[in-house]
């Protein structure tokens, strides 16, 4: 037996229709699966604005690979420091804090505009189910 099984019929004048097919079409989304998540209350996002998130992942994900190795560095200078005594010069330090805060300003600028536009944020599949992001 089919899931949904309800049938629903709306009447509409020819400027909400138009608006209708045109939001439909913005989402990439079927018709049907636009609706339901309209009702129940989902925010439907545009493909440009699911493309953009999906950009901000991978910038996100950019830098947290850059501060792993930045992590293996001071890990590395310090297991040197412990194990033969010798202390990694201040430039280095001062460098790799240089680069650390840098990085850190960027994730947290990447990480509160990923925040903002996922909060509410569902993702249309194309058989009309719907998934969080």
């Amino acid at each position: 037996m089919r899931r949904r099984n309800k049938n629903v019929s709306v009447r509409m004048t020819e400027d909400e229709y138009a608006v209708l097919t045109m939001r439909v079409a913005e989402s990439g989304q079927t018709q049907q699966s636009f609706i339901i998540n309209a009702v129940l209350g989902a925010k439907v996002s545009g493909r440009e604005e699911v493309k953009e998130l999906q950009k901000l992942n991978g910038q996100f994900a950019d830098i947290n690979r850059q501060l792993r190795g930045m992590a293996t560095n001071i890990n590395q200078m310090a297991h040197v420091a412990n194990g033969y005594g010798q202390i990694p010069q201040q430039s280095q330090l001062e460098q790799l804090n240089q680069e650390l805060q840098l990085f850190r300003k960027e994730c947290d600028v990447t990480w509160r505009l990923i925040r903002q536009s996922i909060s509410l944020q569902k993702v249309m599949e194309p058989c009309g189910t719907v998934s969080n992001m």
